[in-house]
């Protein structure tokens, strides 16, 4: 019984870190870039788009498929960067913790 209350109190500590981890999460921003950093877009820890910028360079109005594909990489670079600062922040939460093959965190 005595394991099941100290699972159980470990628990309850890793939801009030998840919580506070889930807060931060919207104060962190990370920024993805493509086309050798002309084009640049903002996220936050939640992946919601804080902000886009471009260089004068690749704004042409006769082309604008290429810019649409800059923009495109560029927020999926920004969100391959988020997924792996959060894998990150995730694993020094759980510290020794080893969760059920196939679970996740956050939830």
């Amino acid at each position: 019984m005595k394991n099941i209350g100290n699972m159980l109190k470990q628990a309850q500590q890793m939801q009030g870190k998840m919580q506070e981890m889930q807060e931060r999460l919207g104060e962190i921003q990370v920024t993805g870039q493509s086309g050798a950093g002309m084009v640049r877009v903002t996220i936050n820890g939640r992946g919601d788009l804080k902000g886009v910028n471009l260089s004068k360079e690749v704004v042409t109005p006769d082309d604008c498929e290429v810019l649409e594909d800059l923009i495109v990489a560029a927020f999926s670079d920004a969100k391959t960067k988020l997924d792996a600062l959060v894998a990150d922040e995730t694993q020094k939460l759980m510290g020794g913790l080893k969760l059920p093959p196939g679970m996740k965190l956050p939830f």
